[in-house]
Order: structure tokens, then C-alpha cells, then sequence
């Protein structure tokens, strides 16, 4: 892979590049479309760990997307530095540097942007419930024969449900569902897009213990044209990006040091726990593990003296708060590292091949896994979480119960019932448009009768995660007890 298609800053839909009036580069207008979109708003009533929360300190998915986007532009200020500097790329221009710090800036604000609502259980609860039903409900087709839905799709189609992933929702929404002039979303840059696409595979190449590219799905089979674009536009070929990788790690970054911060505030793990923890995490690795390991816990202990001498009120969480900055930069510069010794793997596509990230061989490794794992144990297995994802998931169960049913003879000449036109009324205009766009290419193509069916079926049921994916947690509650006669 070179830099120069890499960050490639055509557009699906070509226009009009820059005028003598619009000094801005393309990255930059990519900037201004984001943080301009209703979809980048929902994001202050979307969950991070907490859903629905009353509390103004705990993280929503906005505030954790901005977090993303400042650690993803420092990454990519310290890796264009160090490219340069360290002469590893001829081909990488200085202006280069910038290019992919706006481009990982950007990045870090869309890349939870398809997520639904209640966090990373929101995609499991959809998961579950097409794994559960698609075997269940039975289509009548035009043809006059009666088939159960996951046998009428073919195979990509069927594993796009079972395999419902937000990274690949949020592809779908900027590259399509934002209905800004066209179909074509936001008509973001095609490096934007390669970037924010981390698995660049269908639902039908998953492997979750192969390379790290086929973790999971990065594209539906509704999106298979614009993939084949990106890929050929970039040189990616069936490769990540780069940045992808880089935008990860600043994800994983944002996320493993907030969650501790925010389960300590919200009274989760007491202080004393979390080092206690952390410490019993140190004494199992080894020596030259251990010694880098506890100097980073005796930073923590140190914070919490220093704030018990300035007499704070909460010395506990303004030692966390404190100590999680600290860890912040630390791992910046770890992942920095990475990313320019492994170089050479990650532009031919050969790193991650064993599932490595660029946290893998390095001091931040021990600690992103320990954080991961005590965040799991005291926030996430917490009782009140526990009782709001089961609240979740009889919200999603409804929804998608309620739409899915609307949908399956929706712009047909199937009769319908009057409750399922009304609910089909509450889908977004933009999506329904969308919908009939690409079902009308489908129409227009030369696939057999049967296909074009399945396909515009398969079209349908994703307007229904394409409406339920677009819900914030307010939303989807509201929702749910409104078409219930709950008050």
C-alpha cells in the first residue's frame, strides 16, 4: 500500500474540489460535515457504559467520540513525526502529516456513529433477535410458495443479521443514511471511509481467531459496490488501512481508561479496590513486565496523597481523573512506537495476521488488559447494568418484533394491516427513501424474479435496523412505552 492512494480524498459522488475562496483541504471539509449532522448529535443520548444516566460527569457515546478524536490526531501528529523523521517512507510527503490527522480526527468522531441505543448490548440484543426469528418467520412469496426468511436470503444476506455489527452500521449511515443531497450520505472523503472501516471483509469471512481483519463484518452485502470502490480507490485490496489500526488503538485507549474513571465515580470499585486489583494484576507478570507495571500503579497511589494534601473533597476520583490522563500519554506513545517498529508489516498488510493490535509486545499491553478486565467484573457485571440490559433487550425485542413485521410487505402488493402502515409511518422519511432508491436499482438489474425479491426483502429489514440504530436511548424507551399505553 502506498500513502498517495491511501489518502486518496476523492468522493464517492465527484464535485467541485477547491476553490481560491476555500483554502480548507478535503479532510477538513469532512470535519465540518460531521460535526455538523444530526447523526453526530444523537450521539449525547447514546450509552457508553451507563445507560440512560442522570449524572452530567459519565461518558455518553458523544462525549467518548470527541475523546477518540483528540487521541486519534495526537497518534497521527506523533507517526507523521516519526515517519519523516525516522526516514521510513520516501514516498510519504510532509504535508502528509496533517492529511492523516484530520483524517484520524475525523475517524474518531464517526466511528460510533451506528451504533444503537444501550451501548455494545444494543448489537447483541439485534443479534439475538434475527438469530432467533429469521428461522421463524415465514415469507409468502410471489410465486405463491411460503418460505421462512432465512432461507429466502442468500447467504451474506443471512449473516449481516446474525453478524449485526455498529462499525458496519456506520459505514452504511455516512456512506448512504445521512440523506444530505443524494444517496450518497455525507460523501465523505475515501480515505474517511477506508479508515473507519476496521474489518474490511464481508459477514461470510469472519474468523475470530484469524488475522485481526476478519474479526468481524465491515461491510453489508447492501454496501458491496461501494467496498469494492473503496478498496480499489485506496490500494487497499482486502487490507486494512493503516489508520484503522491506529484509530483502534485510540478507541481502546479512550475507553479502557474511562470506563475505570467513570465506575469509580458512579461508586462501582472504590479506590482502595482498584489499586488493590491492580496489584494483584502486577505480581503475575513477569519481572521485566512487573517493574514498568507497578510504577504506573505507584502513580496512582501518589495522586491520591497529593490530593488528600490539597484537602480535596473527593480525593479518590480527582486521583483516578488524574492518573487516567497520565496513563493516556503514556499509551500514546507506546502505540506511537508500535506503530513505526512493525512499519513495513502494517503498509503490506501482513500485521495483525495473528491478531496483534498495536498495544501487542508493548508495556501499555499489561495494563489496557488489566483495566479491561477489572471495568468488566465491577462495572459491567454490576446489578444495575445487568437490570437495564435486560430492560434493553425486551425494548429491542419489541421494536424489532413491531417493524419487522411491518416491513416484510411493505411497498408491495401484499395487504397489510392498518397498525402495520402506522408503524411503517414512523420510519424516517430519509430511510424509506433510501430504501426505495436501491430498490428500484434492483428492479433495473438483471437478476431473476426470485433474487430481486429476496434482495428488496433484505432491503426492507434493514430499514428496520436502519430506524432502530438511529434511536437514542431516550428515544427507544419512549417509544416503547408509548405503543404499550405506558405513562
Amino acid at each position: 500500500m502506498e500513502w498517495k492512494k491511501l489518502l486518496c480524498d476523492d468522493r464517492v459522488r465527484e464535485y467541485r474540489k477547491n476553490s481560491s475562496a476555500d483554502l480548507r483541504t478535503e479532510y477538513e471539509k469532512d470535519y465540518h460535515r460531521i460535526i455538523g449532522s444530526a447523526s453526530f448529535r444523537r450521539l449525547q443520548d447514546k450509552t457508553q457504559v451507563f445507560p440512560l444516566d442522570n449524572s452530567d460527569f459519565i461518558r455518553t457515546r458523544l462525549t467518548h467520540s470527541l475523546e477518540v478524536s483528540s487521541f486519534a490526531k495526537s497518534l497521527g501528529q506523533n507517526i507523521g513525526r516519526g515517519i519523516i523523521q525516522e526516514g521510513k517512507d520516501t514516498g510519504f510527503l510532509p504535508e502528509y502529516q496533517g492529511y492523516i490527522c484530520d483524517i484520524l480526527q475525523c475517524a474518531g468522531l464517526l466511528h460510533d456513529i451506528g451504533n444503537p441505543p444501550f451501548g455494545h448490548f444494543g448489537e447483541t440484543a439485534i443479534r439475538d433477535w434475527f438469530s432467533v426469528n429469521l428461522p421463524k418467520i415465514n415469507y409468502h412469496r410471489e410465486d405463491g410458495s411460503t418460505q421462512p426468511l432465512s432461507e429466502i436470503f442468500n447467504c451474506q444476506m443471512r449473516e449481516d443479521f446474525y453478524h449485526f455489527e455498529g462499525n458496519t452500521q456506520a459505514l452504511r449511515l455516512v456512506a448512504k443514511l445521512h440523506y444530505l443531497v443524494d444517496e450518497h450520505g455525507m460523501n465523505l472523503t475515501k480515505s474517511l471511509l477506508g479508515t473507519i472501516m476496521k474489518y474490511p471483509g464481508s459477514s461470510l469471512e469472519i474468523e475470530k481467531k484469524g488475522h485481526i481483519k476478519h474479526k468481524k463484518m465491515g461491510y453489508y452485502y447492501a454496501e458491496r459496490e461501494l467496498f469494492d470502490d473503496l478498496q480499489e480507490s485506496l490500494g487497499t485490496h482486502g487490507n486494512r488501512h493503516p489508520l484503522a489500526f491506529v484509530l483502534e488503538a485510540a478507541d481502546d485507549i479512550a475507553y479502557k481508561t474511562a470506563d475505570i474513571e467513570d465506575a469509580v465515580k458512579k461508586g462501582c470499585i472504590t479506590f482502595e479496590r482498584l489499586v488493590s486489583e491492580l496489584k494483584l494484576y502486577g505480581d503475575k507478570l513477569p519481572e521485566d513486565k512487573k517493574k514498568v507495571f507497578m510504577r504506573l500503579v505507584d502513580s496512582l497511589e501518589k495522586k491520591y496523597q497529593r490530593a488528600l494534601k490539597r484537602r480535596l473533597q473527593h480525593p479518590e476520583s480527582n486521583a483516578v481523573q488524574n492518573w487516567a490522563v497520565y496513563v493516556q500519554g503514556w499509551m500514546i506513545n507506546d502505540v506511537s512506537r508500535c506503530f513505526l517498529e512493525h512499519y513495513d508489516a502494517l503498509m503490506d498488510g501482513s500485521y495483525g495476521a495473528q491478531g496483534e493490535d498495536l498495544f501487542t509486545g508493548t508495556d501499555g499491553e499489561m495494563m489496557m488488559e488489566a483495566l479491561g478486565d477489572i471495568a468488566y467484573r465491577y462495572a459491567f457485571q454490576g446489578t444495575s447494568i445487568l437490570k437495564l440490559e435486560i430492560a434493553a433487550q425486551r425494548i429491542f425485542n419489541f421494536l424489532l418484533d413491531g417493524f419487522v413485521h411491518a416491513a416484510l410487505y411493505f411497498d408491495t402488493e401484499r395487504e397489510v394491516t392498518e397498525v402495520q402502515k402506522k408503524m411503517m409511518a414512523l420510519v424516517s422519511d430519509n430511510y424509506i427513501a433510501i430504501y426505495r432508491q436501491f430498490a428500484e436499482r434492483v428492479d433495473q438489474s438483471e437478476q431473476s424474479p426470485s433474487e430481486k425479491e429476496a434482495e428488496k426483502l433484505y432491503l426492507r429489514l434493514l430499514l428496520v435496523t436502519d430506524h432502530v440504530c438511529g434511536m437514542t436511548d431516550s428515544h427507544a424507551k419512549r417509544l416503547y412505552q408509548e405503543l404499550n399505553g405506558i405513562d
